[in-house]
């Protein structure tokens, strides 16, 4: 907290409560985006994503046993949800200003306040039970890279795109990976084969084709 430089602004509007809470509602927009990519990926434990092993905060769902509810996700997304409502709140009382008066300066302080308070809880109920305890499903990721037929762009430098396009579209038909079926007709051996399909040098900075989302 500091001295405003400039009183007769100061008293003149509340812009200082709208950027204040402006800020707050980009926090509670990116919590929101992470809480739901966490909610997405933790989704199954078979037909969903399945990627990430989310912690058990409470009884399982009483429809779908095994089945871990994303919980403390679903209450950043509520959370972000009233943010982003307080904040629209505060930027309309900001507009009441009329010569000085600004009589909607309760209300705003009031929101503001009020998404202070959320925000702080929610950022630390998340934080220990949640994020700290979350795990990648090593096993599930990996059959997922290995199907995926996104696994051909790499190849695809080594044999030319017709020959890696060929492979994804025989591998897609029969439901075998691309591994299986560019070891048949790629002209590769298996240890050139396994060089270039090594997915962790995909993540790796300047390594790698790019393979990119969606395969």
């Amino acid at each position: 907290m500091r001295e405003a430089p400039n009183h007769f602004e100061a008293q003149g509007a509340i812009d200082a409560l709208v950027e204040t809470s402006g800020v707050l509602k980009t926090v509670a927009v990116s919590l929101v985006k992470i809480a739901n990519d966490i909610r997405w990926l933790g989704s199954g434990p078979r037909c969903g994503l399945g990627e990430l092993k989310l912690p058990a905060t409470q009884p399982g769902s009483s429809i779908m046993p095994g089945k871990v509810n994303p919980v403390m996700c679903e209450m950043v997304i509520q959370v972000g949800a009233q943010v982003i409502g307080n904040d629209a709140v505060v930027t309309f009382a900001g507009t009441f200003g009329n010569f000085e008066l600004n009589t909607m300066l309760p209300v705003a302080a009031y929101n503001l306040l009020q998404a202070i308070e959320l925000l702080t809880n929610a950022s630390r109920v998340f934080a220990t039970r949640c994020i700290a305890g979350l795990e990648a499903d090593t096993e599930k990721c990996r059959a997922n890279i290995e199907q995926s037929l996104a696994m051909c762009t790499a190849l695809a430098p080594e044999i030319g795109y017709d020959k890696a396009a060929k492979i994804a579209k025989v591998a897609y038909e029969t439901g075998r990976t691309v591994r299986e079926v560019a070891l048949e007709i790629s002209g590769l051996d298996k240890k050139r084969l396994n060089e270039l399909l090594d997915a962790k040098s995909q993540t790796e900075s300047g390594g790698g084709s790019g393979i990119g989302a969606g395969g």
